[in-house]
Protein backbone atom coordinates (compact mmCIF):
# COMPACT_ATOMS: atom_id res chain seq x y z
CA UNK A 1 0.00 0.00 0.00
CA UNK A 2 0.79 3.42 -0.51
CA UNK A 3 3.20 4.71 2.40
CA UNK A 4 1.72 7.60 5.15
CA UNK A 5 3.36 10.95 3.36
CA UNK A 6 5.26 12.33 5.44
CA UNK A 7 3.85 15.75 6.65
CA UNK A 8 4.13 19.26 8.31
CA UNK A 9 2.70 20.48 10.91
CA UNK A 10 0.54 22.44 8.96
CA UNK A 11 -0.06 19.32 6.78
CA UNK A 12 2.04 19.97 3.96
CA UNK A 13 4.01 17.37 2.13
CA UNK A 14 7.58 16.42 2.48
CA UNK A 15 9.90 18.03 0.02
CA UNK A 16 11.30 15.28 -2.01
CA UNK A 17 15.14 16.68 -1.05
CA UNK A 18 15.80 16.98 2.22
CA UNK A 19 19.38 18.86 3.17
CA UNK A 20 21.55 16.95 6.23
CA UNK A 21 23.90 18.28 8.24
CA UNK A 22 27.29 17.44 7.34
CA UNK A 23 30.77 19.47 8.88
CA UNK A 24 30.87 21.70 5.55
CA UNK A 25 27.62 23.08 5.62
CA UNK A 26 27.37 26.58 6.42
CA UNK A 27 24.70 28.74 7.84
CA UNK A 28 23.22 30.03 4.26
CA UNK A 29 22.62 26.53 3.56
CA UNK A 30 19.23 26.39 5.31
CA UNK A 31 18.01 29.51 3.71
CA UNK A 32 18.99 28.89 0.13
CA UNK A 33 17.28 25.60 0.74
CA UNK A 34 14.56 26.60 2.30
CA UNK A 35 13.90 29.40 -0.58
CA UNK A 36 13.94 26.43 -3.09
CA UNK A 37 11.03 24.53 -1.44
CA UNK A 38 13.11 22.45 0.92
CA UNK A 39 11.32 21.63 4.20
CA UNK A 40 13.00 18.58 5.32
CA UNK A 41 16.32 19.29 7.52
CA UNK A 42 18.20 16.38 9.54
CA UNK A 43 20.99 16.48 11.52
CA UNK A 44 22.73 13.13 13.37
CA UNK A 45 23.36 15.31 16.52
CA UNK A 46 24.34 19.04 17.48
CA UNK A 47 27.87 19.07 16.48
CA UNK A 48 26.12 20.03 13.12
CA UNK A 49 26.14 23.86 14.71
CA UNK A 50 25.69 25.47 11.32
CA UNK A 51 22.91 23.86 10.06
CA UNK A 52 20.74 24.10 13.74
CA UNK A 53 21.86 27.95 13.53
CA UNK A 54 20.56 28.55 10.69
CA UNK A 55 17.12 26.42 11.42
CA UNK A 56 16.40 29.21 14.45
CA UNK A 57 15.52 31.82 12.68
CA UNK A 58 13.26 29.28 10.14
CA UNK A 59 11.42 28.23 12.81
CA UNK A 60 10.87 31.60 14.25
CA UNK A 61 9.17 32.27 11.18
CA UNK A 62 7.41 29.56 9.79
CA UNK A 63 7.65 26.44 12.52
CA UNK A 64 4.51 24.46 10.76
CA UNK A 65 6.32 25.14 7.49
CA UNK A 66 9.14 23.29 8.31
CA UNK A 67 10.04 19.27 9.13
CA UNK A 68 12.84 18.95 11.86
CA UNK A 69 14.69 15.65 11.92
CA UNK A 70 17.28 13.85 14.47
CA UNK A 71 18.46 11.08 16.30
CA UNK A 72 20.48 9.56 18.59
CA UNK A 73 22.88 6.25 18.56
CA UNK A 74 22.41 6.23 22.19
CA UNK A 75 20.54 3.04 24.09
CA UNK A 76 19.88 4.72 27.17
CA UNK A 77 16.65 5.76 28.04
CA UNK A 78 17.74 9.09 30.59
CA UNK A 79 20.31 9.95 27.71
CA UNK A 80 17.43 9.30 24.93
CA UNK A 81 15.32 11.83 27.18
CA UNK A 82 18.48 14.25 27.97
CA UNK A 83 18.93 15.12 24.07
CA UNK A 84 15.53 15.36 23.02
CA UNK A 85 15.00 18.16 25.41
CA UNK A 86 18.07 19.31 24.80
CA UNK A 87 17.28 19.54 20.76
CA UNK A 88 13.76 21.28 21.80
CA UNK A 89 15.40 23.77 23.41
CA UNK A 90 18.46 25.10 21.57
CA UNK A 91 15.74 25.26 18.43
CA UNK A 92 12.97 27.06 20.42
CA UNK A 93 10.37 24.21 19.60
CA UNK A 94 8.29 22.63 21.36
CA UNK A 95 7.96 19.27 18.82
CA UNK A 96 10.41 17.68 16.75
CA UNK A 97 8.81 16.22 13.67
CA UNK A 98 10.96 13.00 13.37
CA UNK A 99 13.40 11.36 15.98
CA UNK A 100 15.71 8.58 14.93
CA UNK A 101 16.80 5.37 16.80
CA UNK A 102 20.16 5.66 14.27
CA UNK A 103 22.40 2.58 13.05
CA UNK A 104 20.08 -0.16 14.79
CA UNK A 105 22.70 -3.20 14.34
CA UNK A 106 23.40 -6.91 14.50
CA UNK A 107 25.04 -5.87 17.73
CA UNK A 108 21.71 -4.30 19.46
CA UNK A 109 19.74 -6.77 21.35
CA UNK A 110 16.42 -6.26 19.62
CA UNK A 111 14.65 -7.32 22.80
CA UNK A 112 15.98 -4.52 24.93
CA UNK A 113 15.16 -1.74 22.16
CA UNK A 114 12.23 -3.21 22.29
CA UNK A 115 11.25 -3.86 25.70
CA UNK A 116 8.27 -1.52 27.44
CA UNK A 117 11.54 0.38 29.29
CA UNK A 118 13.47 0.51 26.10
CA UNK A 119 14.17 3.20 23.78
CA UNK A 120 10.97 2.81 20.94
CA UNK A 121 8.77 2.91 23.85
CA UNK A 122 10.47 6.02 24.95
CA UNK A 123 9.64 7.83 21.57
CA UNK A 124 6.30 6.65 21.80
CA UNK A 125 5.61 8.01 25.25
CA UNK A 126 7.32 11.41 23.80
CA UNK A 127 5.02 11.07 20.53
CA UNK A 128 2.37 10.94 23.09
CA UNK A 129 3.38 13.49 24.88
CA UNK A 130 3.49 15.62 22.00
CA UNK A 131 7.25 16.26 21.87
CA UNK A 132 7.96 14.35 18.65
CA UNK A 133 5.81 13.49 16.08
CA UNK A 134 7.24 10.29 13.91
CA UNK A 135 8.98 7.56 15.58
CA UNK A 136 12.12 6.56 13.55
CA UNK A 137 14.86 4.59 12.97
CA UNK A 138 18.28 4.31 10.74
CA UNK A 139 19.69 0.84 10.00
CA UNK A 140 22.33 -1.01 7.71
CA UNK A 141 20.99 -4.60 8.83
CA UNK A 142 18.04 -5.33 6.34
CA UNK A 143 17.05 -8.17 8.22
CA UNK A 144 16.95 -6.06 11.79
CA UNK A 145 15.21 -3.65 9.01
CA UNK A 146 12.52 -5.67 8.07
CA UNK A 147 12.00 -6.93 11.63
CA UNK A 148 11.82 -3.06 12.89
CA UNK A 149 9.04 -3.00 10.06
CA UNK A 150 6.85 -5.39 10.77
CA UNK A 151 6.81 -4.81 14.59
CA UNK A 152 3.96 -2.15 14.09
CA UNK A 153 6.43 0.64 16.42
CA UNK A 154 7.80 2.76 14.05
CA UNK A 155 6.24 5.51 11.71
CA UNK A 156 9.65 5.88 9.26
CA UNK A 157 12.58 4.37 8.33
CA UNK A 158 16.05 5.55 7.31
CA UNK A 159 18.00 3.58 4.80
CA UNK A 160 21.05 3.90 2.89
CA UNK A 161 20.24 3.36 -1.05
CA UNK A 162 21.57 4.31 -4.28
CA UNK A 163 22.49 3.27 -7.90
CA UNK A 164 24.99 1.15 -6.26
CA UNK A 165 23.35 -0.39 -3.18
CA UNK A 166 20.04 -1.83 -4.40
CA UNK A 167 19.96 -4.66 -2.07
CA UNK A 168 16.87 -2.87 -0.05
CA UNK A 169 14.66 -2.88 -3.35
CA UNK A 170 14.76 -7.56 -2.61
CA UNK A 171 12.86 -7.27 0.40
CA UNK A 172 13.17 -3.78 2.67
CA UNK A 173 11.75 -0.91 0.19
CA UNK A 174 8.31 -3.75 -0.62
CA UNK A 175 8.29 -4.74 3.07
CA UNK A 176 8.16 -0.89 3.97
CA UNK A 177 5.51 0.10 0.97
CA UNK A 178 3.38 -3.06 2.47
CA UNK A 179 3.52 -1.34 5.78
CA UNK A 180 3.03 2.02 4.73
CA UNK A 181 6.22 3.46 6.17
CA UNK A 182 7.84 6.35 4.16
CA UNK A 183 11.47 5.72 3.40
CA UNK A 184 14.48 8.59 3.83
CA UNK A 185 17.04 7.72 2.15
CA UNK A 186 20.69 8.29 2.36
CA UNK A 187 24.45 7.96 0.69
CA UNK A 188 22.30 8.41 -2.66
CA UNK A 189 26.13 9.67 -4.46
CA UNK A 190 27.68 7.01 -2.38
CA UNK A 191 29.62 9.43 -0.75
CA UNK A 192 30.55 11.33 -3.64
CA UNK A 193 31.57 7.85 -5.35
CA UNK A 194 29.38 7.53 -7.74
CA UNK A 195 30.14 10.67 -9.43
CA UNK A 196 33.85 9.33 -9.91
CA UNK A 197 33.40 7.54 -13.03
CA UNK A 198 34.74 3.93 -13.35
CA UNK A 199 37.34 2.94 -15.91
CA UNK A 200 35.51 0.03 -17.69
CA UNK A 201 32.29 2.49 -17.95
CA UNK A 202 32.51 3.97 -21.51
CA UNK A 203 33.63 6.67 -22.71
CA UNK A 204 30.70 7.90 -24.97
CA UNK A 205 28.32 6.62 -21.41
CA UNK A 206 27.27 9.69 -19.06
CA UNK A 207 28.43 9.65 -15.82
CA UNK A 208 25.54 10.79 -13.17
CA UNK A 209 25.72 13.75 -11.73
CA UNK A 210 24.37 14.31 -8.13
CA UNK A 211 20.99 14.90 -9.74
CA UNK A 212 20.59 11.35 -11.29
CA UNK A 213 21.36 10.32 -8.21
CA UNK A 214 19.08 11.57 -6.34
CA UNK A 215 16.21 11.38 -9.14
CA UNK A 216 17.19 7.53 -8.84
CA UNK A 217 16.82 7.14 -5.23
CA UNK A 218 13.53 9.28 -5.77
CA UNK A 219 12.32 7.45 -8.53
CA UNK A 220 12.01 4.27 -6.41
CA UNK A 221 8.04 4.72 -4.68
CA UNK A 222 8.94 3.73 -1.43
CA UNK A 223 11.26 6.47 -1.23
CA UNK A 224 9.84 9.78 -0.02
CA UNK A 225 13.26 12.02 0.68
CA UNK A 226 16.55 11.95 -0.57
CA UNK A 227 18.93 13.33 1.82
CA UNK A 228 22.04 16.14 0.36
CA UNK A 229 24.69 16.81 2.40
CA UNK A 230 26.78 19.35 -0.07
CA UNK A 231 30.20 20.48 1.10
CA UNK A 232 29.62 23.85 -0.88
CA UNK A 233 26.88 26.07 -1.76
CA UNK A 234 27.32 25.54 -5.91
CA UNK A 235 27.21 21.93 -4.76
CA UNK A 236 23.92 22.79 -2.73
CA UNK A 237 22.39 25.12 -5.91
CA UNK A 238 23.51 22.00 -8.31
CA UNK A 239 21.52 19.10 -6.09
CA UNK A 240 18.59 21.86 -5.50
CA UNK A 241 17.84 21.17 -9.19
CA UNK A 242 16.95 17.87 -8.39
CA UNK A 243 13.73 19.81 -7.72
CA UNK A 244 12.64 20.19 -11.31
CA UNK A 245 13.60 17.11 -13.01
CA UNK A 246 10.63 14.70 -13.72
CA UNK A 247 10.09 12.00 -11.69
CA UNK A 248 9.80 9.18 -11.78
CA UNK A 249 13.28 8.11 -14.48
CA UNK A 250 12.03 6.24 -17.29
CA UNK A 251 13.01 2.40 -17.36
CA UNK A 252 15.77 3.21 -20.06
CA UNK A 253 17.55 5.65 -18.08
CA UNK A 254 16.73 3.46 -14.42
CA UNK A 255 18.14 0.41 -16.32
CA UNK A 256 21.42 2.53 -17.33
CA UNK A 257 22.29 4.22 -13.38
CA UNK A 258 21.68 0.08 -12.61
CA UNK A 259 24.32 -1.16 -15.22
CA UNK A 260 26.29 1.72 -13.95
CA UNK A 261 25.46 0.88 -9.94
CA UNK A 262 26.71 -2.77 -11.10
CA UNK A 263 29.85 -2.16 -12.36
CA UNK A 264 31.04 0.41 -9.61
CA UNK A 265 29.90 -1.82 -6.58
CA UNK A 266 32.37 -3.09 -4.43
CA UNK A 267 35.27 -0.18 -5.58
CA UNK A 268 34.51 1.51 -2.37
CA UNK A 269 36.83 3.75 -0.79
CA UNK A 270 36.31 1.70 2.87
CA UNK A 271 35.26 -1.46 3.96
CA UNK A 272 32.17 0.11 5.58
CA UNK A 273 30.56 0.53 2.18
CA UNK A 274 30.61 -3.16 1.11
CA UNK A 275 30.90 -4.71 4.31
CA UNK A 276 26.73 -3.30 4.80
CA UNK A 277 25.32 -4.96 1.54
Amino acid sequence: MPATPLRTVNGSPSCRLGLAGSPHVGEGFVDLAAAAGVNFFFFYNLSYAALTTGLRPLLAERREDVIVATGSECRDVTELRTYIDSVRRLLGIDTLDIFFIEYVSPADDMAELLAADGVFSELTACRERGEIRYVGFSAHSRALTIELIQSGRVDVLMHRYNMAHRGPEERVLPAARAAGIPLVAFTCTRWGTLLRGHGDWGRDRPVPSAVDCYGFALSHPAVQVALTAPSTVAQLQSNLEVLKSRLPMGLDELNQWREYGDLVYGDGASEFETGWP
